[in-house]
Formats: C-alpha cells, structure tokens, sequence
C-alpha cells in the first residue's frame, strides 16, 4: 500500500476534537505534502479558515457546542471560495451520511477513514483542480 507523496500540495484545514486522531491525520497529510492546520472545535475552525482559506476541509460531524454541520454552513457562508468538504464521522448509518450530503458535505468518511481511501479522493481534488485552471 503506497501511502507516500502525492503531485500537488493542498491547503487542508482538519477539524477533530480528539487530540489523538487530530494529530494521526495532521502528520499523515503532512507526509504526503499537504499544508495543514488543525482545529479542535468550530469556532477555532472558522478562524482558522479565515486566516488561511482552505481548499480540503475534514470536519469531525460530533463537535463540541458547534457540531460540524454548524461549522460546514458557516464555512461556506465566509468563505470566498468553497473547499472540498468532507464530513469525518462516528455516526456511520446510512442516514447520516445522507444527512452530510444534504448539509452540503461532498464526501463521507465513517470513523476511522481508510488511508488510503482518503488519499485517492484528495489526489483526484488536486489533479481536478489543476485542470480547472
């Protein structure tokens, strides 16, 4: 399993309350080139956003006093550009990740996402928006 670099770096902002898993993600994006800012709660998120517009966003959906679906409707009301917006997620019915998807989420990743899963959707992003421009 190739877990290395990727072509293009992207700006990720990653959004989990647990310390734990906050920093797995941060150090495994990092090692495939992304820059990275990390956020436990939604207040911190959208400053953090606002300082630095993201183009990836992996946001934790059980946040706490904002939960995610919060946060993504904010994100999307500051921002000038919209990032790709991935919901991260203990609650794994298929309800709920329709929800994400009618929230304005493009993607769904259960608790705990696969690697390498979350690597192809971020190398297609970056090959997609290279294209676009």
């Amino acid at each position: 399993m190739d877990l290395g670099g990727q072509s293009r770096p992207l700006r990720v902002l990653l959004v989990e309350d647990d310390p734990d898993n906050a920093d797995s993600w941060a150090l495994l994006l990092r090692l495939w080139g992304h820059t990275v800012q990390t956020a436990q709660d939604g207040l911190t998120a959208l400053q953090a956003a606002q300082t630095a517009p993201p183009e990836v966003v992996f946001l934790d959906i059980g946040l706490p006093r904002m939960d995610g679906y919060a946060v993504a409707k904010q994100l999307r009301q500051v921002l000038s550009t919209k990032p790709l917006l991935i919901a991260l997620s203990g609650y794994c019915q298929e309800s709920d990740q329709q929800r994400s998807l009618n929230e304005g989420f493009d993607h769904f990743f259960a608790k705990p996402a696969k690697p390498l899963q979350v690597k192809r959707l971020l190398e297609a992003f970056a090959a997609g928006a290279d294209a676009q421009r």
